[in-house]
């Protein structure tokens, strides 16, 4: 008779801090929402394939929304680590196919159960924009810095609302159509969007 499994206990295993443990819990959790997706995700689940304890996650997160978006965080690239395509057209398709991409795995599971979750309470919401980071806002950023540097573009056209435009229409698109988004819908909205709007001036005082 082959015996039984026994259980993994995690107090017998090697003991991580700091940085190692951070990672192990967000590489962990990110591999939960791509086989489990948001709602089935636990914070036990994601101790157990960290090999870490729940105190250790409930210390650093007190929320499954914080540690979620912490760990879709982890998975997105470094602004200053773009490509420089020499142009903004091209730094501006990079940056949304890479935003693309992102919401067609872990960072998409974790959208739309972000959304489902905290939307029926104001509180909540505004936990969670106070926990994010703005990344996509930071691509929008950096490539709209090298346009102007290049003087691709006036430094006046790049006002707070339209760095939002391009990632709030994939997400928009994302969230409704329940399709990923694909290359031909990135390019029209880089090229009937986000470049006329890029080369025209504001009317008025940004806001």
């Amino acid at each position: 008779m082959a015996a039984e499994p026994q259980t993994t206990d995690h107090r017998k295993r090697p003991r991580r801090r700091g940085d190692a443990l951070i990672a192990a819990i967000l590489h962990a959790t990110v591999e939960e929402l791509e086989e489990r997706g948001y709602a089935a995700l636990t914070m036990e689940g994601v101790a157990e394939r960290a090999r870490a304890s729940k105190a250790s996650l409930y210390r650093r997160w007190p929320t499954r929304a914080e540690l979620v978006m912490d760990a879709v965080y982890s998975v997105i690239p470094d602004p200053e680590e773009l490509p420089d395509t020499g142009e903004l057209r091209g730094d501006l398709v990079s940056v949304l196919r890479r935003t693309a991409r992102l919401l067609d795995g872990p960072a998409g599971q974790a959208l739309r159960g972000l959304m489902a979750e905290v939307l029926p309470s104001p509180e909540r919401v505004g936990q969670v924009r106070a926990h994010a980071q703005g990344r996509g806002r930071q691509m929008m950023e950096e490539v709209t810095r090298r346009a102007v540097a290049r003087g691709e573009i006036s430094p006046d056209a790049v006002t707070p609302r339209r760095m939002e435009v391009g990632q709030a229409m994939l997400r928009n698109h994302f969230l409704f159509h329940h399709e990923p988004i694909s290359d031909a819908m990135v390019e029209t909205i880089v090229d009937e969007v986000l470049l006329p709007l890029f080369h025209t001036m504001p009317q008025g005082p940004s806001t």
